[in-house]
């Protein structure tokens, strides 16, 4: 029985809670501060972490954070008051791993709470199914396990380029797990979600009344890696300024907290990852020369999935086995229908839009064969002729692609953001920033 520690200062919503998901199977431990939940978490071990956004010693940041010092890797689900998007990025930022608002709707929370420990317990106990996803026949597949091999036992910064869903963070993963430094951290960062205003508190951490709103000391990235790897996915999205501050990171090794006075020291691998073509942003000016030299010790380029089509049956068969286990159904295969669109589709949301098609199509499908008739309509209709003048611009072209996946997915689930950024495999602070990136309007 996993067990589950639920800190919140409302005594009988904790109650409440309590005896729901006891009766759901779990045990829990309850609590009402930052500070109780800190000798919990030095005695005893959590599958999961539910806590409430604003408690009276802090927030429930305040409590992810104690547990990422001690090395705790425990998944995290943010619950507040406060319907406010902000919150909920500001929470997905700092490592949640999802949020739910009050009053909380218990079928919801039941359903968070599962889908979190599944991916704890995928990411731990699961190595051998996600190498079968990655390791595909194609030639670029092969050279790609050629350098992780390769590039894996070294401390040199390496750039993955690639499109969107592409696995970049899979690929930097399996760098971090076949180097010298595998029983460390692994911390992730989604520099396309980031503030140029917050992007130093992020990175390197802030003291209490540093700025408005630095409630408590915080912990940055850099510091939560030390020993391990540090990947910051969509690298070309920070400010000038801030690559400054990264750049002077790297070289000396060290970094002052915003407003503080005492240096921090850390010892980490740095690999990062973009779309973009980072030497021509450099040569316009838009990246900063020297950090584009400092990180290019080597290069990783993923090709898309319409480049390596080879590797799409392996891909299938995976995500039927994936999907029929997380949606207890018994799908066998496609229909020849199916695979012949498939085969002429050209997946702009690469292997990640693939997974979710699958996905859709083992849930919907009526016996063991999926057919053609519970494929999504947008992508039966983007297999038609268009009319859209052919744009050589590669990045405008991506982009495109990347904000019509993203049109049609909202449209698919009625705008419901939590549903849609699901189905794309991204978080929701994401998806709300790529929404404001592209100006797509939800409903």
């Amino acid at each position: 029985m996993e067990t589950i520690l639920l800190v919140d200062d409302d005594v009988t919503f904790t109650k409440i809670v309590e005896q729901f998901l006891k009766r759901n199977g779990y045990v829990i431990d309850t609590c009402h501060r930052v500070t109780e939940a800190t000798v919990l978490l030095q005695t005893r071990s959590y599958a999961l972490l539910l806590l409430d956004y604003r408690l009276p010693d802090g927030t429930g940041l305040d409590v992810m954070r104690i547990a990422q010092q001690q090395a705790l890797r425990i998944p995290a689900i943010i619950m507040t008051s406060f319907n406010d998007v902000r919150t909920a990025v500001k929470a997905m930022q700092s490592g949640a791993l999802d949020y739910i608002t009050k009053p909380v709707n218990q079928d919801e929370l039941l359903m968070l709470i599962r889908d979190a420990i599944q991916a704890q317990h995928h990411a731990q106990g699961t190595a051998a199914v996600q190498s079968s996803f990655v390791e595909g026949i194609s030639q670029s597949t092969k050279k790609i396990l050629q350098q992780i091999s390769l590039i894996a036992p070294t401390d040199m910064s390496v750039i993955i380029y690639g499109e969107s869903g592409t696995g970049k963070e899979y690929i930097a993963r399996q760098i971090h797990e076949q180097s010298h430094r595998s029983g460390r951290p692994f911390i992730a960062v989604d520099c396309g979600t980031i503030s140029p205003e917050l992007a130093p508190s992020e990175l390197f951490g802030h003291v209490k009344g540093a700025f408005t709103g630095a409630l408590q000391n915080k912990t940055g990235k850099f510091e939560e890696a030390n020993g391990g790897t540090l990947f910051l996915d969509e690298i070309g999205n920070l400010s000038y300024e801030v690559q400054v501050k990264l750049l002077r990171a790297l070289q000396e090794r060290t970094a002052y907290p915003v407003g503080g006075s005492k240096m921090i020291r850390f010892d980490i691998r740095i690999i990062v990852a973009t779309n973009d073509d980072l030497k021509a942003k450099a040569g316009r000016g838009n990246f900063r020369e020297d950090l584009y030299h400092r990180l290019n010790e080597f290069r990783i380029d993923v090709q898309p999935l319409r480049q390596r089509m080879e590797d799409l049956p392996l891909f299938v068969a995976h995500f039927i086995k994936q999907s029929n286990e997380a949606l207890h159904r018994n799908v066998s295969q496609l229909s020849p229908e199916v695979v012949e669109i498939f085969e002429k589709y050209d997946w702009p949301g690469n292997i990640r839009e693939l997974k979710n098609i699958v996905k859709r199509l083992v849930l919907l499908a009526d016996g063991t064969i999926a057919g053609k008739a519970d494929l999504p309509e947008d992508m039966l209709l983007d297999l038609e002729p268009s009319t859209t003048p052919f744009s050589p611009d590669l990045k405008l072209d991506q982009e495109q692609r990347e904000k019509a996946l993203i049109e049609k997915t909202l449209k698919e689930v009625n705008y419901n953001k939590l549903k849609a950024a699901r189905l794309l495999n991204i978080n929701r602070s994401t998806l709300y920033a790529k929404m404001e990136k592209y100006n797509i309007q939800g409903k």
